[in-house]
């Protein structure tokens, strides 16, 4: 009998390709495809209509429309957004509008992340939009302004580039999220674009709010309307004039499945239905292993971790492999990462063991970051492999030739509904 092979998708910002997974032919595979994983991309000419007829607002022409300065604020290299597929259509709406080129601003909202570079603005913008903007960072450290305070308490200072300007639209895209349910919408702004005072007092303040109200602060993927979090967020967003959002929902090939766009909170509203509906998985019970392939998010591939939740039970122990494939490792996290072996971000916490019902974690990658281990687990529980046979080599040993294994193509993207 010849092996089972499958294959899943890699280095989405490189690239594009696919790493083979080979396993015994006696083994039980179960890939965990979400819901709409053969939905197909959007065309040109939808992207342009859904942009050409906002929710909510006026099209973005009219708004647009005597304003004296623009900023496009867009997402970092964590999130799948292909930037470079939807901004000429805004530029258009712009140009329409009779707004000139330096008028116009982009600012990647890194939130708490490290900066890009040049590399990483064309990635995501092309090189055309970078010949002929301005492109900035955000600081989450200088050069904030104070906007308000939620209804929750949390102060919002927001990048003062962006406040200053009259028209303020945002490009990310929509995905599961552990604390916020989902992301996109006004999370473009918090954290995107604010002070880590800001960040800090967010998280902080409402992870205490929680605990002392007996809730999970891990809230979970999925999780929108009575989401605490996802509110403060909204509200941020409304405090710093956010006017357009546009927010995709992609595939497991980071293509554009779905679009939404106009007014932040109408907008990420029917977004996240959309998002819902693609992104949800159908889970395999009491697996003996457990494959989380990172690919959206291979450089922050904790997110993939959380899907766990609705895969194991506390009771069943299964080995967790877990494959982050990003030549450049883990982002930089001033929030919650270290900087050196005992102290970190604000907000860290040192690693620690896994949960009890992992019987073995595996992180496979041929770029191994010892330091970007911290958020996954303590560094002498992680077993370490650099090709897909080392792993192989070491599930055989443990499992032989029985094995119930459950896959799931993209960690980082998709959920489990345990609702």
């Amino acid at each position: 009998m010849k092996n089972k092979t499958v294959n899943l998708p890699q280095l989405l910002w490189y690239e594009n390709d696919e790493f083979k997974l080979k396993f015994p032919p006696s083994w039980e595979i179960n890939v965990c495809y979400m819901k709409g994983h053969r939905r197909p991309p959007l065309t040109k000419h939808q992207i342009e209509d859904i942009i050409l007829n906002p929710i909510g607002t006026k099209p973005m022409r009219k708004l647009a429309k005597g304003k004296k300065e623009v900023v496009i604020l867009f997402d970092d290299m964590t999130r799948p957004t292909r930037v470079a597929e939807i901004v000429p259509f805004v530029l258009e709406e712009l140009k329409a509008a009779g707004i000139k080129d330096d008028q116009v601003r982009f600012i990647a909202a890194v939130g708490a992340h490290g900066a890009l570079d040049r590399i990483d603005f064309v990635k995501k913008l092309g090189d055309a939009v970078v010949c002929r903007f301005p492109v900035y960072n955000h600081n989450p450290y200088e050069n904030c302004t104070f906007v308000g305070n939620t209804s929750s308490g949390t102060p919002v200072c927001v990048n003062s580039e962006v406040i200053k300007c009259d028209l303020k639209i945002g490009i990310g895209s929509i995905v599961p999220h552990p604390m916020t349910g989902f992301g996109g919408g006004g999370k473009i702004i918090l954290p995107g674009v604010a002070s880590i005072d800001t960040m800090s007092a967010h998280h902080s303040n409402l992870i205490m709010k929680l605990l002392t109200e007996g809730k999970d602060p891990g809230i979970g993927l999925g999780t929108f309307e009575d989401n605490l979090m996802r509110r403060d967020i909204a509200e941020a967003a409304e405090l710093a004039g956010l006017d357009i959002k546009i927010d995709s929902i992609v595939n497991t090939r980071g293509q554009i499945i779905g679009l939404v766009a106009g007014k932040p909170i109408a907008a990420h509203t029917e977004g996240v239905k959309l998002a819902r509906e693609i992104y949800v998985t159908q889970p395999v019970k009491n697996p003996d292993i457990v494959i989380l392939n990172a690919y959206c998010k291979a450089n922050e591939s904790v997110l993939a971790v959380p899907i766990l939740a609705g895969l194991l039970s506390l009771e069943h122990q299964a080995t967790v492999v877990l494959i982050a494939n990003a030549p450049e490792g883990q982002v930089t996290h001033y929030l919650v990462r270290s900087f050196g072996k005992n102290v970190g971000g604000r907000l860290w916490n040192p690693p620690t063991a896994p949960p009890a019902n992992f019987k073995m974690f595996i992180v496979c990658t041929p770029y191994i970051d010892l330091a970007g281990a911290d958020w996954l687990a303590s560094p002498e529980s992680i077993v370490w492999a650099k090709t897909w046979d080392e792993v192989l080599e070491k599930l055989k040993k443990t499992y032989g030739e029985t094995a119930k294994v459950a896959i799931v193509p993209d960690g980082t993207l998709q959920y489990i509904d345990t609702n």
